[in-house]
């Protein structure tokens, strides 16, 4: 099979967890190779991601490893036998790898939660929003790239708004809904979005009121995205030098501990929703 050219961050995840397995076996890439009948450097290109896996390999070394967890052996047969390509692919050689490794992360999540303190959540964003947080960046993007962004935000929506739509919670601060990235217009056609996938079912929306005392996590960005099995969730964490994916489970934990303190310091979804309806009224 020949080698891909880049592995996207589903494939190099399949690699990390057969890893995994085989260090938790106590055993070295070359005393596993003869197994596969391949060589080090070929399980090392596997474990990175780089050279495909069959599910009879995959199966074959589960049981070498002595894994007795059935269910993730399944879940990362279908990993790498999975051949979707989405409508993120289209962005391909487009816009940066991350933007297409988020969607895909997306459609295959069994659960997304998401912290956005400054700003609205980009699965709820407008294009007149978007819009306006792209061309804010620095160095200023091309027109060309600021619209295909635009455009794959918008088609993310997908994953909340389907026939089968993954369940989404999100906290934000009460700053995100009153703070104008663009005009008042826009401003006031973004919250009546949100509000709108709030009435639609398509979001749990929960806010931090300007009035809570002790909250100290302006900074918190993230996503948290459910996996098939618990083992294989992932952090998605955003920083002034790009976003990031996470899998180690001291890295989850810490996420999962951030999501629960700021949802401790939001409102519940009603009191939320009216917060929001509020300040739209006052727009």
């Amino acid at each position: 099979m020949p080698l891909r050219g880049h592995a996207t961050a589903r494939q190099v995840r399949l690699g990390t967890e057969l890893r995994r397995l085989r260090e938790a076996a106590g055993l070295k890439a070359r005393e596993v190779a003869g197994v596969l009948n391949s060589t080090s450097a070929q399980m090392s290109q596997m474990e990175l991601g780089f050279a495909g896996v069959s599910e009879e390999r995959v199966r074959r070394l589960a049981a070498h490893y002595a894994c007795m967890d059935e269910a993730l052996i399944d879940a990362l047969v279908t990993m790498a036998t999975d051949r979707t390509r989405g409508w993120w692919e289209e962005y391909r050689n487009v816009l940066p790898p991350v933007f297409l490794d988020t969607a895909e992360a997306e459609h295959h999540a069994t659960f997304l939660r998401e912290v956005v303190i400054m700003l609205i959540p980009g699965l709820l964003q407008t294009a007149d929003y978007a819009r306006a947080v792209y061309t804010y960046m620095r160095p200023e993007l091309p027109e060309s790239e600021v619209a295909s962004r635009v455009e794959h935000r918008l088609k993310r929506r997908v994953v909340i708004e389907g026939d089968d739509p993954t369940p989404y919670e999100t906290v934000i601060h009460e700053f995100a809904l009153r703070v104008h990235v663009s005009d008042r217009r826009a401003s006031l056609t973004q919250l009546r979005h949100v509000l709108d996938q709030i009435d639609a079912g398509h979001a749990t929306v929960r806010v931090i009121p300007v009035e809570y005392e002790g909250f100290a996590g302006a900074g918190a960005s993230m996503m948290y995205l459910g996996g098939p099995v618990p083992r294989l969730d992932t952090g998605l964490r955003d920083s002034p030098t790009g976003a990031g994916f996470c899998d180690a489970e001291a890295q989850l934990e810490k996420l999962r501990t951030l999501f629960r303190q700021v949802k401790s310091a939001s409102l519940d979804p009603a009191a939320s929703r009216d917060l929001i309806h509020r300040v739209a009224k006052e727009l």
